[in-house]
């Protein structure tokens, strides 16, 4: 009896792995870690122009890559440690951007209160563009392992699509 080796994949890997498949914007779930330093907005701007790129996705990039750099830039300037870690999925018809920085929480939860303020008035243009785009935002959440601060935006596909074909 001979094996066949396609006979071995799934279905899904069968197809995800044949070549020059293009990529499905279900399929879009990636992570990666930068240093915290004056670069890395901008090769997070390029990474996310890739990845949106690959995965059909061209349609809603402007949007996107707008709150990948407004939320990296952001996560530079306040992180106390080297790295900072996003994250793009796509999930239910909208992209979420998350960043990690390793801006610790504060004890007294005044001085909590008035760090997050702050992060919040820094991120107006990012706020501009979520609303734009019919999605939403926010800071923290569940305590962070480790420590620091996390940071995410929901931007739905038809939201963010109107709003790039706005902007040509």
């Amino acid at each position: 009896m001979r094996l066949d080796a396609m006979s071995c994949l799934s279905p899904t890997s069968a197809r995800v792995d044949a070549p020059f498949a293009p990529a499905r914007p279900e399929d879009l779930c990636y992570g990666f870690t930068l240093p915290a330093g004056p670069r890395s907005p901008g090769v997070a701007r390029a990474v996310s122009r890739t990845i949106l790129g690959a995965h059909g996705l061209a349609e809603v990039t402007e949007p996107v890559v707008q709150v990948v750099s407004e939320l990296t830039t952001s996560a530079y300037r306040l992180s106390l440690t080297k790295e900072m870690y996003v994250s793009l999925r796509y999930r239910d018809s909208a992209l979420r951007v998350t960043v990690h920085d390793g801006h610790p929480r504060h004890t007294p939860s005044r001085l909590g209160a008035i760090c997050v303020l702050n992060r919040r008035v820094s991120l107006r243009l990012l706020d501009e563009v979520v609303r734009a785009c019919r999605g939403e935002w926010g800071i923290g959440g569940d305590r962070e392992p480790g420590g620091g601060t996390r940071m995410w935006a929901v931007l739905p596909r038809a939201g963010a699509r109107a709003y790039q074909r706005a902007g040509t």
